[in-house]
């Protein structure tokens, strides 16, 4: 009997799917396809929930959707076994993938060798296409250009495996060049490189949208000088973004072929819960409500640190800690290694972690490697630096609050946050609950201005043809002045050169200003190389002042900061912790203030020195050294670095003690520590390793997994 009532459950599900087919089949000799695609993704979820085969009906209308990587070949016909087989290519793995029809066409117009600029959504799988692209076309230098550190390293994770015993893979700055390369950097650090590399087979930036003032204020004008300096030594570019209808008129993509790709491969369900919502009690209850509904990975969109904060508290209220041994261990590790009482030290017991842009870079990376685990963190908060950081997503997004910091959130930030939501091969539907009202639904056309910011560190006449006649005007003006205060030649030596890490021309001559008419003001310069922090006061504030309002905090503090962390490498983080009490520093602020100690203020260092070393030439002075420390956070220079592969300082010194690697080996550089740690191997480093914990060794085989090569012994 119940076999009997099984098999007519059995019936009644293929009936479903039959009447689901049908009306997918419609929609196609409609000509709805993307409504079509939609449908057939939810059928496809059906069948996954259900456990149920693929029939001939559904891989047929697979092909005809272009959705090639979800086809069941056991259970084809012959057609749809042959586009399945016909589309796959190597892309750097064990197996050739099979790519789906819009891959397939995007990857075809790049081996053509084509500029091109696309728009397409987050579940496209756009990083198949690059490493498909390399693996066929084999070119010599291969520069990609990301937003975030994080996005750094979770793109050479996946390189390092498929492409390192062929290519150095770089992510850090003055590395010796191999035969062939791919170079990885957000834009600041890319423009390193500009002097020592010939040319690229292509420049690929990742997330371009970012080039207009509009989407980033602050770093646009780095990212449209690194688009137009390297992108002048390029053969061909390919530039990436989401959720763009159409790209205005401008210099920066003129010669690229922009296409538009509206192509998804999961299906986004939303649920828009903000009518029944009144006031904060009410959502709060809501969220919880989800949440206890939704046992499966969460994102939850917080919009604001404040917002964090707020979430926080609510889940503290809430949950009580769990049992879960691995959480439990990471906890722990927090507590030892940052601090006792920290918010996130006690949202992980609760299976919840923090994403905010702000934290240390491995700190980040446990947390996402946690958030994948299917025993690890189960709900992750989140600022815009979910969506701008790495590629992460969850079953759930949840969109707490409909803004971005103070700003309203506009319809492609939604969009790009919203695409968060399922994934493919894991979550063909992605739920969507939204707590705030979303923004209209709108076009998003990308317009990418000139910034008059980057007017100073140009060529006059060869980028004459880019800029207004205004434009022209300001830059003849700089230059002028620029030149009087420093001299034509220096002048002109200081651009060929491009010295400068700000693109902030106004920034470089304040400082240029500041040196030529107070020269006194700079005496003794040269103590900030002395390791005596007690005797660094009135040069911390002079420089520091040359940029106000530039710290995120008052300039005492953020001097007395510069002062403590000096000592970074011989204290930990919880005795560092200690001593900015008195300053109302805590663990928070320690973050990003140290960020700023190691982007902000050693770029204005290098600025001011680059100028110094001309400007006050009779006085000799170099601060090369003070500026290098300030840049990797006063711990050894491989020290820093290996944070961004996911390796916490903490770790390191824990090795550096145990004599498995001397930091303090001045020929030592990345490449050769992840040589002598793949030499080692995992095992040996954990065994000659004193005084590791268990969360340690965690951290350690997520950071080894990270520098493994892929079936291939490394040879660079």
């Amino acid at each position: 009997m119940h076999s009997n009532s099984k098999s007519l459950q059995r019936l009644d599900m293929q009936e479903q799917v039959f009447d689901q087919c049908h009306i997918i089949n419609r929609l196609l000799i409609s000509n709805q396809e993307n409504k079509a695609r939609q449908e057939l993704i939810k059928l496809l979820d059906y069948h996954d929930n259900n456990d149920l085969a693929y029939n001939p009906l559904v891989n047929h209308l697979i092909r005809e959707t272009g959705l090639f990587p979800y086809l069941e070949p056991e259970t084809s016909n012959w057609e749809e076994r042959f586009i399945y087989n016909a589309f796959k290519v190597d892309v750097g793995e064990e197996k050739p993938l099979t790519l789906h029809r819009e891959q397939s066409f995007l990857l075809k117009s790049l081996l053509e060798g084509k500029n091109i600029a696309v728009s397409a959504p987050t579940s496209f799988g756009k990083s198949f296409v690059i490493d498909a692209y390399i693996k066929i076309k084999k070119p010599n230098n291969v520069l990609i250009i990301v937003p975030t550190l994080a996005l750094t390293d979770e793109t050479r994770r996946r390189l390092y495996k498929k492409f390192a015993h062929e290519y150095k893979i770089i992510t850090t700055s003055d590395v010796e060049l191999s035969d062939k390369n791919i170079f990885i950097f957000p834009q600041e650090r890319a423009m390193n490189y500009i002097n020592i590399v010939e040319s690229f087979d292509i420049m690929i930036v990742d997330e371009f949208y970012k080039a207009s003032s509009k989407f980033d204020k602050e770093r646009s004008p780095s990212l449209i000088r690194a688009m137009i300096k390297l992108g002048a030594k390029s053969n061909q570019k390919y530039y990436l973004a989401p959720n763009i209808t159409s790209l205005d008129s401008n210099p920066f993509t003129e010669d690229m072929e922009f296409i538009r790709l509206d192509f998804n491969t999961v299906y986004l369900e939303k649920h828009e819960l903000y009518n029944q919502i009144n006031n904060n009690e009410e959502k709060s209850s809501k969220l919880l409500e989800i949440l206890s509904k939704n046992l499966e990975k969460s994102l939850i969109y917080a919009g604001t640190y404040s917002n964090i904060d707020s979430l926080t508290n609510l889940f503290l209220d809430t949950y009580e800690p769990i049992k879960n041994e691995l959480l439990n261990m990471f906890a722990d590790w927090l507590s030892e290694n940052y601090d006792v009482n920290w918010s996130l030290t006690k949202l992980v017991s609760r299976e919840i972690g923090i994403h905010n842009g702000r934290l240390h870079r491995s700190l980040s990376q446990i947390q996402v490697k946690l958030f994948e685990e299917e025993n690890g963190i189960r709900n992750l908060i989140s600022t815009s630096s979910i969506i701008e950081g790495v590629n992460t997503s969850a079953k759930n997004v949840i969109i707490w609050r409909n803004r971005k910091g103070i700003a309203k959130l506009d319809d492609f930030t939604y969009k790009n946050i919203i695409g968060r939501g399922g994934r493919m091969f894991k979550y063909f539907i992605g739920k969507i609950y939204i707590l705030e009202q979303p923004p209209e639904d709108g076009q998003t056309q990308l317009d990418i201005p000139f910034p008059d910011e980057i007017l100073g560190d140009l060529d006059e006449p060869k980028y004459e043809s880019l800029l207004t006649k205004e434009q022209v005007a300001k830059l003849k003006l700089y230059n002028e002045e620029m030149s009087e205060l420093i001299g034509v030649q220096v002048y002109e030596e200081l651009k060929t050169e491009s010295v400068f890490q700000s693109s902030n021309s106004d920034l470089i001559k304040t400082i240029a200003i500041d040196l030529t008419k107070n020269p006194d003001e700079w005496n003794g310069l040269y103590y900030l190389n002395e390791f005596k922090p007690e005797n660094w006061d009135r040069l911390l504030y002079k420089i520091i002042k040359l940029q106000p309002g530039n710290w995120e905090t008052g300039y005492k503090t953020f001097v007395e900061f510069i002062k403590i962390i000096a000592y970074n490498w011989s204290k930990s983080i919880p005795e560092l912790l200690k001593e900015l009490e008195d300053y109302d520093v805590g663990i928070d602020d320690f973050f990003k203030l140290e960020r700023n100690v190691t982007y902000k203020f050693s770029a204005l260092l290098q600025d001011l020195n680059s100028l110094q070393k001309r400007i006050l030439r009779d006085k000799s002075y170099d601060i090369t050294r003070f500026m290098t420390l300030c840049s990797q956070a006063f711990l050894p220079k491989v020290v820093f670095q290996l944070e961004e592969y996911g390796l916490p300082r903490m770790i390191s010194k824990k090795m550096h003690k145990s004599k498995v690697i001397d930091f303090y080996d001045s020929e030592l550089t990345i490449h050769k520590a992840i040589v002598t740690f793949n030499e080692m191997g995992k095992e040996k480093t954990i065994e000659q390793t004193k005084d590791l914990d268990n969360f340690d060794k965690y951290i350690l085989d997520y950071f080894f997994d990270g520098i493994k090569i892929t079936n291939v012994q490394q040879s660079i």
